[in-house]
Order: structure tokens, then sequence, then C-alpha cells
């Protein structure tokens, strides 16, 4: 580890532009940014284009503490955009860029946001803030004068710099206070377990509005003074290609990333990379395999959250398990709690939720760990194992069903290639075990005698689905997760089986 990064981490909290600004100013010829076009950003263009833009956001009155929504594509404006808002001390509003026209009215009317910075100013015409007024909007390259002066790089460690909406699987999305603290911790912790270098170059690939693509691939990467290829969207062969032209050492991609690199003739060029990261949805153990067994890559899986950061990870060296995601990472506490929920606390664990005291009352328990809604198991040698979310725990004649556990089961079936497991109401047993499965052939899928037969052998009575659906695909947010709430009501679906 580069000594400027280990004398943060033995420090006192800091914040990120302090630690990126120690990283340009120690080499300012160091490449940070890569467009696909080939166009390589220095340091000292990030430092000094990056402070233009700050000046430019100050010159429209935006100032520490204003909250400022981010809405777009993946871009090296927008990455610049984004370290001019944390070096200006204003509070950055990440927000989904597929977001509706009722979910962006709702972000604009809890948030408050004095500006909006969006690639597609259309989306927020004729929205409003809660006063009443219209809502200012700019685009990435935040256009203007930059001439006049602006007061950076002064906030402190406590000071609130995201705002991040969770993804409202349950109920309204709240807002995720993290500080300027947390985030250092978090890029800290993964830049220290992850070997992460100046030598290394990551291809990103994902949106950056979600903690996966900003708070893990460009927070790490400029406090590990690597650097960032920035692709706009996910693509097998612009990834790969990004990979061979521009000499890419690291990876981070969703199961979905990864299940369609495996589908491709070019798999086997995943091993050019140093690191291949899985993280914001379960990756299946059989992909995890068939990647390893195809292109002898261990693919990574780590645990994180909005509201924490990164929790725990497999580790670099030595070997990882797939369905693990193994050991906390450092300056992490990790208990399992009452139903062995998941209880974390260290220093990148978040402020609380925006301006709901009870919730963040609620989240946390009465000695001060979070409580995060999922629920683990230790392996015998100390490795956790994520079993489900508490939130969609079956609970069918009395029994817990974990879908976890029951979606491995299932999509080992030769003729499943994706399931999802709910529970549905039942007046005799509570719930129902119901899988949702998307065949192998959509043209031929599995019978139900065939699906019952198979999990007999594999999950206890009160586990095995006794309602079987087949679908066309599973619908899932923009990181992957399957949204389980609309899958209680599946419609056009063929069933092969009641209860």
């Amino acid at each position: 580890m580069r000594d400027h990064v280990r004398m943060i981490m033995e420090g006192e909290p800091g914040t990120l532009p302090a630690a990126w600004l120690e990283v340009w100013r120690r080499d300012p010829a160091a490449v940070v940014l890569v467009e696909p076009s080939g166009v390589l950003v220095t340091a000292a263009m990030v430092e000094d284009w990056s402070a233009g833009v700050a000046r430019r956001l100050a010159a429209r009155g935006i100032g520490p503490g204003d909250r400022v929504l981010l809405s777009a594509e993946p871009s090296v404006d927008l990455v610049i955009a984004y370290i001019a808002l944390l070096r200006l001390g204003v509070v950055v509003v990440p927000t989904n860029t597929t977001y509706t026209r009722p979910e962006l009215s709702y972000l604009l009317a809890d948030a408050r946001p004095t500006l909006v910075i969006a690639d597609r100013p259309d989306r927020f015409v004729t929205l409003h803030l809660p006063d009443g007024e219209p809502v200012p909007v700019v685009l990435p390259t935040v256009p203007g004068d930059d001439a006049g002066p602006a007061a950076l790089d002064a906030a402190a460690p406590g000071a609130l710099a995201w705002l991040c909406y969770t993804s409202g699987t349950t109920g309204r999305p709240k807002g995720a206070m993290l500080t300027h603290a947390n985030l250092l911790a978090g890029a800290l912790a993964v830049v220290e377990a992850w070997e992460w270098s100046p030598e290394d170059r990551l291809v990103l690939a994902l949106p950056l509005f979600h903690m996966h693509g900003l708070g893990v691939g460009i927070n790490g990467s400029l406090t590990a003074g690597a650097s960032v290829v920035i692709l706009p969207r996910f693509h097998v062969d612009a990834v790969l290609d990004a990979q061979k032209t521009f000499g890419g050492t690291l990876l981070f991609g969703v199961p979905t990333m990864y299940a369609r690199l495996a589908e491709s003739p070019r798999l086997q060029e995943l091993a050019e990379f140093r690191l291949c990261v899985s993280g914001s949805a379960p990756l299946a153990p059989d992909l995890w395999e068939q990647i390893r067994a195809d292109a002898g890559v261990e693919i990574l899986e780590r645990y994180g959250m909005t509201e924490t950061l990164m929790l725990c990870t497999n580790p670099v060296g030595g070997p990882r398990v797939p369905g693990s995601v193994g050991k906390p990472l450092p300056g992490i506490e990790l208990r399992l709690g009452a139903g062995d929920g998941i209880e974390v606390r260290g220093a990148s664990v978040f402020a609380g939720y925006w301006e709901r005291p009870d919730a963040t009352a609620e989240a946390f328990t009465s000695d001060g760990w979070f409580r995060t809604g999922d629920v683990g198991a230790w392996s015998p040698v100390g490795w956790l194992r994520l079993v489900g979310r508490t939130s969609e725990l079956v609970i069918t004649g009395g029994y817990n069903v974990y879908p976890r556990e029951v979606e491995d089961a299932v999509r080992t079936h030769s003729g499943v290639a994706d399931v999802a497991v709910i529970g549905v109401p039942d007046p005799t047993w509570g719930e129902l075990v119901m899988a949702v499965v998307v065949a192998t052939d959509p043209s031929s899928p599995p019978a139900r005698e065939s699906l019952d037969a198979h999990v007999e052998g594999n999950l206890a009575p009160h586990k095995r689905p006794r309602l079987w659906v087949i679908a066309e695909s599973l619908p899932r947010n923009a990181m992957g997760k399957v949204q389980r709430e609309i899958l209680r009501s599946p419609a056009g679906d063929e069933s092969v089986g009641g209860a």
C-alpha cells in the first residue's frame, strides 16, 4: 500500500477531497480518467478542471450544505462534476437515470435540491420544488464563467457528503446520510483489502448513481491513485476491448454482467484482469463455477449496502468460496443478532436517514449497531454467507424459509436459467413458497413433476415450492436486484402447478 494511504488510515478521520489532493499533487502527470475515445485526463487536469467547475457552481449560488441532484449517464464530465461538488462541500444526491416523473417528484420533494445536474434536462421539465419553483437544471459540463472565487476543500469530516436514496424495494425510498468521513473510510477499506495500487486501471461500466459504481469504483480508484476507464454502458465487447486497449486490471460488475460474459465466446479474455469483483446482488454459485471452469477466473464476491458502503469481502489472495461474501473489511465489526440478522458498526456506517428520526432509531440497536435487514450464517472457518433479507422471509406453517436457499437449490435444475422465490398468502399455511422460474429453453419449460423431484432431494418439505410459475424474465432494478413486489402479481405468466 502507498504510504499516503496508510497514513490516512492511521490518522484522524478526513475527507475524500483532502485524500485525493494528496494523491494528485504527489504525481500530477499520473493518468486518472480515461475516455473510451482514448483521451487521457491527468491528476493535474482533474484538480484544475474540477476547481473550475466548482467555481462555476459557486457563481450560481451553490455552496456548502446545499443539496445537488446528480443524474446522468457515465462520462468523464459527470465524474468531474461529482468531484467539484465534493470539493465545494455540497451534498451529492445520486439519482437513478431511469426514474420516472413520479419518482423524480418524490425525490425533489424529499431532498429539496438547490440544483439538478442531468444530461437529459427534459426529464425535469414541468417538475417543481416544494415551494412551487421550477427545478433549475444544468448539464454535467456545468457551463458558465469560472473566473469567480470559491472556497474549496474545506468540508469537515463529519459534514454530510451524500444523500443516497435506498432502492425502495419496500416502501418509499429513504435518504441515507453519509458523511465525508464515512465515504473516506469506505474507500480506504477496499483499497487495502483489494490491494488497489496506482498501477491498477479499473474498467468501469456501471452506472454512477449507485454505491457500486460511484461509491466504490470512483471513490476507491481516486483514493488509491489508480485510473478508471469510464464506459457509458455495459457491453461485453466494449469491456473486453477496453481491457485490451487500455490495460485494464480491475473489473467491477453485477451478476447480470457476468452472466453475459459467460455467454460470450470471448469469456477467456476475462482472465486478463487482475481482479474481477461482483456485487449488488447475489452471484449464483453455478455461474461462479462456470466462469472458473471456462476462464480460470474466480470472481471475488463482496457485501455492502447503501447505508454502510462495503462490509465484507472474499480475499484477494487465497481461495474464494462461491456463495460466500467472506470476512469483514478493515474497520468493520459484524455480528449476528436476533434471528441471525446481520448487525454492523464501523467508520463507514451512515449517520441516519434524512429527516426520519423514527426510522433512524429503529435501524439501530440500543448499543449502536446498525440492523442491515439481511440474514446471515457463519461458515466453520468464519466466513459470512447471506441467507436472505428479513423482509423477504417466508413463514409457512410456522417455519421460516429464506428465498436464497430455495433459489440456490432450484437453480441447479438443468431447465432453469433463473429463479426468484417469494411467499404468497394462504389461509391454511399463512404463506406458500412460490418459485418464479425462467426456463433455459422457453419453448420447452420444465414440468412441475421434474421441478418437484429436483428439490425433493435438496430441501426439507417446508422449504420446497408449492407453487411454480414460468416467466419470460425476472423484473430487476438497475443494479440487478429482483423486484419481488412485482412478482407478487405476475401478470401473464404461466403456472405449471399449484399447491
